[in-house]
């Protein structure tokens, strides 16, 4: 395939309700949406998950909508790209920026899976045709505002909980959901809350059955993991720590986490995160793949990269009712008793929707 256009969308969406963590509260998602043409007129889309400020890493929306301009763009306009996995070695003289990267390659995957007549799954070597899905809560006003929200959630049939916690809303809260809901699939995320010196309250969580205790310490850190899941039972889930198959690597062989939750966008595209689930099917670390606040078309891609194998945890891909008034994608992601179906269709499996598309975005600019 050889790109003769690019199309890079700031859009915004309000989101149902507001999305809380330890770094901050997100009532809007603004992201960029890119859209790629090659020269048969193939059109294929990705999606960059960055925030518009660096709570989550360093890159932003801005700073994501510069390397693609730039640099990212430039290097593949009117270039002959034979396969996907050809873009990472073209984006190797460009240091992390991952979510930059992955933007764009994910629409050459989409390109490329409809040139060669298959899912987006299939091209990635995917054969589930549905996939398990669990729910992200983030921090609510009170106690019993969670436990009811997680309920409803169970009754949907979400198949695992994801929750938020901080210093000083951890412990007492996940007693009170023990207490409430013993059998409850739980998980806590921490978005690198704590450190070392939280141990105490780190070791309590054993007590609670967790599956996992996601990204507790330092964004850029596996030594000081390595030394936590040797004082702990409840398997740690590294998640920021990860943006490479050489981070992964190197956790692996430090026994830094018991599990490694995989993000398209953090780790710089889809041949990224392919890799690194193949090396932690190789070495017996489950995976899953977490969430952005993506919309359609980034949980388009998210739903084929969980159709490989070794994504044997349910992800935080929700439908998008649970997130959105209305989705930029035809027809909506939607959840069947905690499972979503894997497109078969050629593609991403859905398609956009130039209505709300329009309607929601900001700025745009044409790269011939």
């Amino acid at each position: 395939m050889k790109l003769e256009q690019i199309t890079v969308r700031h859009i915004k969406m309000p989101m149902k309700s507001p999305f809380t963590t330890s770094f901050g509260t997100i009532d809007e998602k603004e992201f960029l949406l890119i859209e790629a043409i090659d020269q048969s007129g193939t059109v294929g889309w990705g999606e960059a998950v960055a925030f518009v400020a660096p709570w989550y890493t360093e890159e932003t929306l801005k700073t994501t909508w510069h390397m693609l301009e730039d640099f990212l763009i430039p290097i593949l306009l009117h270039k002959e790209v034979g396969h996907p996995d050809e873009v990472s070695a073209l984006f190797s003289s460009i240091r992390r920026n991952c979510m930059a990267k992955s933007s764009i390659e994910g629409a050459i995957w989409d390109i490329y899976a409809q040139q060669t007549k298959q899912s987006l799954a299939k091209a990635l070597g995917g054969h589930k045709e549905q996939i398990e899905v669990g729910v992200s809560v983030g921090i609510q006003s009170s106690t019993e505002a969670l436990i009811d929200l997680l309920k409803s959630h169970v009754n949907k049939g979400y198949k695992r909980v994801k929750v938020k916690i901080k210093p000083g809303h951890d412990v007492e809260v996940i007693r009170a959901i023990r207490a409430e809901m013993p059998d409850l699939p739980l998980m806590v995320d921490a978005n690198s809350a704590y450190t070392l010196n939280d141990m105490d309250v780190l070791q309590q969580l054993d007590a609670f059955n967790l599956l996992m205790i996601e990204q507790p310490l330092a964004v850029d850190d596996i030594v000081d993991h390595a030394k936590l899941q040797q004082k702990i039972k409840t398997p740690i889930c590294l998640d920021e720590s990860i943006t490479s198959y050489e981070d992964a690597r190197k956790a692996i062989e430090l026994g830094s986490c018991g599990v490694i939750n995989i993000k398209i966008g953090r780790v710089g595209g889809l041949t990224e995160a392919r890799r690194i689930h193949d090396l932690c099917k190789e070495n017996k670390i489950p995976v899953w793949c977490g969430g952005m606040l993506e919309a359609g078309i980034g949980r388009a891609h998210n739903i084929a990269l969980t159709s490989l194998a070794n994504f044997v945890l349910p992800g935080d891909t929700a439908g998008s009712s649970h997130y959105w008034y209305e989705d930029i994608i035809t027809p909506e992601v939607t959840v069947e008793d905690g499972y979503i179906r894997v497109p078969q269709t050629i593609g991403i499996g859905y398609t956009p929707n130039m209505k709300v598309i329009d309607k929601l975005t900001i700025s745009r600019k044409v790269y011939q």
